[in-house]
């Protein structure tokens, strides 16, 4: 495991001083999100399971609950994406969650919490507001590159499916720190395309129409768009005038993505292919092609 192998990398002492940043540096973006994905790690390695209990880990006095994410994250080959998670934080009285000295933020890990291959977390920490003198309710992102060149933090085709949520809570004074794990399930998935072209245009009524295109998804490895071999796709017509498409066949994309069919021509209308998606990749449908019937 990558993670693992960083962390047992470093020494105590070194692992330590990433912590114990200055108060006022607690909020700032690039020391609050190597902090916090450090310590993540760090609570993973040579633990036992936890997603039974999912229960706090750390020596600071908070713990986690209703933690609510998009339900996937799409993610291409260039652009960052960022998603807004939502939470409760529970904390100790001693706990002061206003201090400059105190963070908090959620995190998406894949893989088991004994052993994930990969985290990821905001770029800076959650805002929170206080709901009573030991709660709060919490918002932070998540934000993820695809073109990140950290071997720890680069995404890799396999891990795109399901991930889990965390969150943690870093108190910079005292050096303190609390992580929970099993707080939810999110997808993350290689961002998909689809194309259509139906010809030829115009076309006498009762005549062939072919139909080609090509379903396409994001590389993470190699930051370019490969055809997605051995899929089903819906042919689906929508007649001028409607606001409806009905699936009209099925058929597969072949060894480079790409589709091709035949239909009769009956009357004016659109044309498209359409993926219903799995749990790696999202579900996509092409712009409708218009054909016009003579």
């Amino acid at each position: 495991m990558r993670l693992r192998a960083t962390v047992a990398a470093v020494s105590g002492a070194l692992a330590l001083s990433a912590l114990a940043l200055p108060a006022a540096h607690a909020a700032d973006g690039s020391s609050y999100r190597a902090a916090a994905l450090q310590a993540a790690a760090h609570h993973t390695s040579g633990k036992a399971a936890f997603a039974a209990t999912s229960a706090p880990i750390g020596d600071l006095k908070v713990s986690f609950s209703d933690f609510k994410i998009t339900k996937a994250i799409k993610v291409g080959t260039t652009n960052k994406i960022s998603t807004t998670v939502t939470y409760k934080l529970t904390h100790g009285a001693d706990v002061d969650i206003n201090s400059d000295a105190f963070a908090t933020g959620p995190l998406i890990y894949r893989g088991s919490d004994q052993n994930p291959e990969n985290i990821q977390g905001g770029n800076n920490p959650a805002t929170c507001v206080e709901t009573s003198a030991t709660t709060a309710t919490c918002k932070g992102p998540i934000d993820i590159n695809p073109r990140e060149t950290d071997a720890d933090l680069k995404l890799y085709n396999s891990q795109a499916g399901t991930w889990h949520g965390a969150a943690i809570a870093l108190d910079f004074d005292s050096e303190k720190t609390a992580v929970q794990f099993g707080l939810g399930t999110t997808l993350v998935q290689r961002n998909s395309t689809l194309t259509v072209n139906a010809a030829p245009e115009p076309v006498k009524k009762g005549k062939t129409l072919t139909v080609t295109g090509k379903l396409s998804r994001a590389n993470w490895e190699d930051h370019k768009y490969h055809g997605y071999t051995g899929q089903s796709v819906k042919l689906q017509f929508r007649k001028k005038g409607s606001s409806t498409y009905t699936t009209l066949k099925t058929v597969k994309s072949d060894s480079t993505g790409a589709l091709k069919t035949t239909t009769k021509a009956t009357v004016d209308g659109y044309y498209r292919f359409s993926f219903a998606g799995t749990t790696t990749t999202p579900a996509v449908s092409a712009a409708g092609d218009f054909v016009d019937v003579k």
